[in-house]
């Protein structure tokens, strides 16, 4: 089974179990853990709910990587309608999480990005580890920080959001904690004992569970990219993504060099789309944001389908064929017109069809 799900005493525990894939997820895993929190919520016995990922014996731990890229590739080359079930209803998932009734507990230990930023984000207690690696890295595969990552980035102090998803930045446990991305550090040693803790102990209230992980709370090490943020603000406060390069390339700072380096490696069209998803979420609400985010991953597949897509390509380039070379199209920043990313900004849906019309404000 790639989750496994257990209720002990007051506590119902969901493990991400596909550690070979460093827990990525599948639709059979977003429909397994959406199904068991929509029975828990309606259980008496069940007043706090963990999320966490199975690990493998002598290799570095993994919360969820994200989601399944594999599958996005060869399903969008043959056309198989299933994709769009996986947006759909992982999306549908990150909101059930925001706003689930019950207290959750999200145990970011090791890789968390993508999709596993999109599950953690929402719960009640983010806790990260001196293992922790937090990001946002899709823009490496031509896609957009999605599962509300438009809403949580933007959120962000500062521009930092802007930075963190054009650039898939990975933050460890400090600075994740600094742009209110997680809330509790515990050594990675003491977390079994805290889930058997919570497992043993009544759990009446909420409090109560986050009193018992904030007793073995410790300091994490020094934030570092707080020492950025002064760059940060100055560079990616720019309108678009080239007036932000070209601020950058100003800049002799090996902060800005090393950026520069990084944003180039991008695709050009899905910088600029998801600079402009996260100034437009910072005033959504994360049911609005997620709805645009719907429309931006179908836009990403289906505005120039097949291997013609952004992400198609960029996904061949990192996980199929791996030669790390992709061919965006346009190869320029200078070559993207407003035109090109308004496109991705139209739904192909009316309101009254659109996939997540459910999902409420």
């Amino acid at each position: 089974m790639d989750v496994l799900t257990h209720v002990r005493g007051n506590l119902g525990v969901i493990t991400l179990n596909r550690p070979q894939a460093l827990n990525a997820l599948s639709l059979a895993m977003v429909r397994e853990i959406t199904g068991t929190l929509l029975r828990w919520r309606d259980d008496a016995q069940v007043a706090a709910v963990l999320l966490r990922g199975a690990g493998r014996e002598g290799k570095a731990p993994a919360f969820c990587a994200g989601g399944d890229i594999r599958f996005f590739h060869q399903a969008a080359l043959s056309g198989d309608p299933t994709l769009e079930d996986f947006f759909t209803e992982e999306y549908a998932l990150n909101h059930l999480v925001h706003h689930y009734p019950k207290l959750t507990i999200a145990l970011m230990d090791g890789i968390t990005m993508g999709g596993g930023m999109g599950l953690a984000q929402g719960a009640s207690l983010r806790v990260v580890t001196e293992h922790s690696r937090l990001a946002m890295p899709e823009t490496t595969i031509g896609l957009f920080p999605d599962v509300g990552g438009g809403w949580f980035l933007s959120r962000c102090p500062g521009h930092v959001g802007e930075y963190l998803a054009l650039t898939g930045h990975v933050m460890h446990a400090a600075d994740a904690m600094a742009m209110k991305l997680a809330d509790v550090f515990v050594d990675a040693a003491a977390l079994s004992t805290l889930v058997e803790a919570l497992a043993d102990q009544p759990i009446e209230t909420g409090a109560q569970a986050i009193a018992a992980v904030k007793a073995r709370a410790q300091t994490p090490p020094a934030a570092s990219l707080a020492a950025q943020m002064a760059q940060i603000d100055t560079h990616f406060a720019h309108a678009t993504t080239l007036a932000i390069v070209n601020s950058l390339a100003a800049s002799d700072t090996p902060f800005a060099r090393h950026t520069v380096t990084e944003l180039r490696k991008r695709s050009p069209l899905m910088l600029e789309v998801s600079l402009q998803q996260v100034r437009r979420a910072r005033s959504m609400s994360l049911a609005d944001d997620l709805r645009m985010e719907r429309d931006l991953v179908r836009h990403c597949f289906h505005l120039r389908p097949g291997a013609s897509s952004e992400t198609a390509e960029g996904i061949r380039a990192l996980a199929i064929d791996k030669d790390h070379h992709p061919r965006w199209n346009p190869a320029q920043l200078e070559a993207v017109t407003p035109e090109d990313v308004a496109a991705f900004f139209v739904s192909p849906w009316p309101a009254h069809a659109h996939p997540l019309r459910d999902l409420g404000p």
